[in-house]
């Protein structure tokens, strides 16, 4: 059975950093691609970024290209997205998602099939 735990979200000062965890249970990372999604009040769920770490393939939304990182613990079975220089307008509930290497990428991302409870991210002084 597929399982994603989100965590590490919570209060940050503008510019400051944070680190997400996506635990996956019930599969290998390395047959599925996993992305970060979030949402903010009032707005649709957006693509942050995503992983297929068979294939040494990452993406990332312009608005967050260059803050923040993807990266996978294959030990741990664990994805990451290391945030930094936060923005107020980051603020949202963070999902990660995963569903099973189509191809040698990550997208598109409106495939993903599992998916995990949000963690809240906010971004305020």
């Amino acid at each position: 059975q597929v399982q994603l735990v989100g965590s590490g979200g919570g209060l940050v000062q503008p510019d400051g950093s944070l680190r997400l965890s996506c635990a996956a249970s019930g599969f290998t990372l390395a047959d599925y691609a996993v992305g970060w999604f979030r949402q903010a009040p009032g707005k649709e769920r957006e693509g942050v970024s995503c992983i297929s770490s068979r294939y040494g393939f990452t993406y990332y939304e312009d608005s967050v290209y260059g803050r923040f990182t993807i990266s996978v613990d294959n030990a741990k079975n664990t994805v990451y997205l290391q945030m930094h220089s936060l923005k107020p307008e980051d603020t949202a509930v963070y999902y990660c998602a995963a569903r099973p290497n189509v191809g040698y990428n990550c997208l598109p991302l409106s495939e993903y099939q599992y998916w995990g409870k949000g963690t809240l991210v906010t971004v305020s002084s």
